[in-house]
């Protein structure tokens, strides 16, 4: 294992730690998502996308675009954030408070640097990524656009209508990605309204599929690596990322049950156990 992924690893360890606080504090929010895709949290901001948190707009252009469309998963997105400087990390501590910029859903009416649009109304956000892709190419700006969805996302009608339309314009500059984790909110996705062979289906739309282990952060790193080398080919390209919801917390994973449930005091604790200190509190 190279040093590289050691490092990012520790990141994403250090982000689940930031997740469990933040979610633990507020007695409030969505544990289970993010910490399932901490790794890919911490491999996009740490190592693929480029962009440049010092200088942030948001026409974003010149740099790399990310968009949540799974707003829910924010306390992650939140921490790579701040730990890419973005904001303050101290700020974290604010999540879900009153008056705080780190909504439970993430906004832009507060100003947070990073954030470009509001999300979590589930299905949004692909058109929205859509937009901004299609905004880059007619300015001639040859940096990508990323969107993470969730699974259970995928049951909007709006996704679809939102991949039709990348596929028919060409738009090969977008970097779509799906966390497939198998939960939602009531229950198991396939209990509540199954996918079916959900590579197939995008792959019928027009869009190049990959699959990624999404709790590999080497896999992770090749995934992304591959998906960026096939951008430029008039065709749109999707990651179904392939992760474990509450990944990293014994008692959390593989149920839906975490999905938007805090950790009492005692489960908090129980939940820290599992992870060593890495870059240290906020």
């Amino acid at each position: 294992m190279g040093k590289e992924v050691i490092e990012l690893k520790k990141i994403a360890t250090q982000v689940r730690r930031d997740i469990l606080r933040m979610v633990h504090a507020a007695q409030s929010g969505h544990p289970g998502g993010p910490l399932g895709c901490a790794d890919l949290f911490a491999a996009l901001y740490f190592k693929v996308l480029k962009h440049n948190p010092k200088r942030f707009s948001m026409d974003g252009e010149g740099e790399d675009l990310f968009f949540l469309s799974n707003g829910h998963l924010s306390a992650g997105w939140y921490s790579v954030l701040a730990r890419t400087g973005y904001f303050d990390k101290r700020e974290l501590s604010t999540f879900r408070k009153i008056d705080t910029r780190l909504q439970g859903h993430p906004a832009t009416e507060e100003g947070l640097p990073g954030v470009r649009v509001a999300s979590g109304s589930l299905g949004q956000g692909l058109s929205v990524a859509c937009g901004a892709a299609l905004a880059k190419r007619l300015n001639n700006d040859p940096h990508l656009v990323y969107c993470l969805m969730g699974d259970g996302e995928q049951q909007e009608g709006q996704v679809w209508e939102a991949a039709m339309f990348a596929a028919g314009r060409q738009i090969d500059n977008l970097i779509g990605m799906i966390d497939y984790n198998g939960q939602q909110i009531d229950g198991a996705v396939d209990d509540v309204m199954p996918l079916g062979n959900l590579q197939a289906k995008w792959a019928s739309f027009g869009w190049k599929v990959l699959d990624m282990d999404g709790n590999n952060m080497e896999d992770v790193l090749k995934t992304l690596d591959k998906a960026k080398s096939l951008c430029g080919n008039k065709q749109p390209v999707v990651i179904l990322v392939h992760t474990e919801m509450g990944y990293g917390v014994d008692f959390m994973m593989g149920t839906h049950e975490w999905h938007g449930k805090p950790p009492n005091d005692e489960q908090f604790e129980r939940a820290m156990d599992n992870f060593e200190e890495t870059l240290g509190d906020y």
